[in-house]
């Protein structure tokens, strides 16, 4: 999802607030060097872990790691010593997917995701969290074009264990538009005001690649969106969005991240004004961390021949290349499988064959895409849940190398949550990427074996302990907003795979807690061609750090989750510091 921008305005809403938790804009660099020690410093070098005594930073880069003594030779007499106090020193952590922008959008509209991240159970508690927001936010709905707007409800996590309707949602407002969106960012629930605004009645058909659902025995719109349906209603609303607001909203989503631990973050799919949003913010010095923007090559083409791909930053921002989108999230059921859900969404009937649905039917056009993408040397992210989708995107990449040649493109398959072991041989042999979402077997793993999967399937999502059997290396991601960016959350879940109901979603596919981190550092690194970079505590890298209050490793793994970000430094500048630290 997309939120639109027109790029005027003045940035003087963006100020510094040092050391709050709040975001902060990039300091002018000095030259203090900074000297950590007293603490476990893993550098994250190899595939076992390595530890050093100190760390020494100087300009912004990591000019020493090793002992204590040498680093006080080679430091000046005007270092700065940071004791961590028995604390962990680890290379920042790197967003390998998500949709930065969305998550500003979240911190202003409704929080109506279910525990532990906000308190909806049910439709009536959905209902009152909306009306309240309504209440307290009237500036905001005035600003949206008179929208109100709840994001984050999972109809997995509701009681009734449905979509909110239309006639659901008039109970917030029949005279204002509504719109909620699902968890997984593929569908919305919209009240009649809205499907009114929006054209949608029983005359508009479904568009290419996605669902209006209907009330039953009618062709008459119950409310529920999917896909590219919700993705027109998205443009219809931001429109007109001014431009400071949209300031304001980027704003918020960075400042999330930095709270985290990341300082290189993903604008997962974006727009042509998105993009120009961040290259504008960054033009003005107002990127703390790195933003790396990839717009969607369907909707986005003529864009990206004018302006390219980069992989230097300017002031902290650039385009990686570009994204597709192949079909749904299997959560919500749209994500395209080869074999049937478990048990089919509302509105399909009782028809046991349902597969979900392909983003791009035509094969040769996604095809098109990616050899374009590989002749003008884009780097390719393709976001595929469904092992049906997996195989368009194969055949895809097999078909663009035979045409284009083989290069180092890292094209990256993002989620590949139902990717069978076959699949991943084929990734090895393309030079594909699995970027996976391990956050899955928490929020979703119940879901995914009661309702879409079931038992077998459901184990074997996200696959990292095969994937590394295989000898390839693979990113983990946290999709924010589908669920908030919560590093240490999408660690603990990579180790532990523990769904909500506390049972261990497919053992086997366990990993330990240093190749995680490696997913989220190191490879993820790679992934971003920032290797020789970023992603290890090695001389002559960035002095992109993280301070952790516990050490991932030497705890027991059900209690990383609980770890604590305590600072995050970018090229050796403090940009978070946790309030009491």
């Amino acid at each position: 999802m997309n939120l639109k921008y027109i790029p005027k305005a003045s940035l003087a809403t963006f100020i510094l607030i040092a050391l709050s938790g709040c975001m902060t804009v990039k300091a002018p660099q000095t030259t203090t060097e900074k000297l950590f020690y007293g603490g476990s410093i893993l550098t994250m070098e190899g595939m076992q872990p390595k530890y050093a005594e100190a760390l020494l930073v100087r300009d912004g880069k990591i000019v020493f790691v090793g002992s204590k003594q040498q680093a006080e030779r080679l430091a000046n007499a005007q270092v700065q010593y940071i004791n961590l106090n028995n604390k962990t020193l680890l290379p920042s952590f790197i967003d390998a997917h998500s949709h930065v922008n969305m998550v500003g959008f979240h911190q202003m509209v409704a929080n109506l995701y279910p525990m532990p991240d906000g308190s909806v159970s049910d439709i009536n508690s959905l209902v009152n969290v909306m009306n309240t927001w309504k209440t307290q936010n009237p500036t905001v709905i005035k600003t949206m074009g008179g929208w109100i707007l709840g994001n984050g409800y999972d109809d997995a996590q509701l009681s009734e264990q449905r979509h909110p309707t239309a006639t659901d949602l008039d109970r917030v407002s029949k005279d204002q538009p509504v719109m909620i969106l699902h968890q997984s960012g593929h569908l919305a629930s919209v009240n009649h005001k809205a499907l009114e605004l929006l054209n949608f009645n029983q005359n508009t058909p479904n568009p290419e690649g996605g669902v209006i659902r209907r009330e039953a025995n009618s062709n008459v719109p119950n409310g529920v969106l999917e896909e590219s349906a919700l993705f027109t209603a998205i443009g219809s609303i931001f429109k007109d969005v001014p431009p400071q607001v949209m300031f304001q909203i980027a704003q918020k989503g960075i400042d999330a991240y930095v709270k985290n631990g990341f300082t290189t973050v993903q604008e997962g799919r974006a727009d042509q004004g998105t993009t120009e949003m961040w290259h504008a913010l960054a033009k003005q010095n107002q990127l703390p961390i790195d933003v790396v923007s990839y717009p969607d090559i369907t909707t986005s083409q003529e864009y990206m021949l004018k302006q390219g791909s980069s992989r230097q930053y300017d002031h902290h921002f650039r385009i990686g290349g570009v994204k597709i989108s192949l079909d749904g999230s299997p959560q919500g059921k749209t994500a395209w499988l080869t074999q049937p859900y478990l048990v089919p969404p509302e509105g399909e009937g009782k028809d046991k064959s349902y597969k979900g649905y392909a983003a791009i039917k035509d094969d040769q056009q996604v095809n098109q895409y990616i050899n374009l993408a590989f002749k003008q040397g884009w780097q390719v992210l393709a976001h595929a849940n469904g092992d049906a989708a997996i195989d368009q995107f194969i055949g895809a990449v097999k078909d663009a190398t035979a045409k284009q040649g083989k290069a180092d493109r890292r094209s990256v398959l993002i989620h590949s949550q139902t990717i069978r072991d076959d699949q991943l041989d084929q990734l090895k042999a393309l030079d594909i990427i699995p970027s996976f979402f391990s956050l899955h077997t928490f929020y979703w793993g119940d879901w995914h074996r009661q309702q879409t999967l079931g038992e077998v399937r459901a184990a074997r999502i996200s696959p990292t302990a095969t994937a590394l059997k295989k000898q390839l290396i693979f990113t983990e991601h946290h999709d924010a907003p589908v669920v908030p960016p919560n590093s240490l959350m999408m660690l603990d879940a990579t180790v532990n795979r523990v769904t909500r109901s506390n049972d261990v979603l497919g053992a086997d596919e366990r990993i330990s807690p240093y190749l995680a981190l490696k997913s989220m550092t190191d490879w993820a690194a790679y992934q971003y061609f920032e290797d020789q970079h970023k992603g290890t505590l090695t001389q002559g890298k960035l002095a992109d750090l993280v301070i952790l209050d516990q050490n991932p490793l030497t705890i027991p793994s059900r209690e990383i989750k609980n770890i604590q970000v305590l600072a995050t430094y970018k090229e050796g500048n403090l940009i978070y510091q946790k309030l009491g630290n």
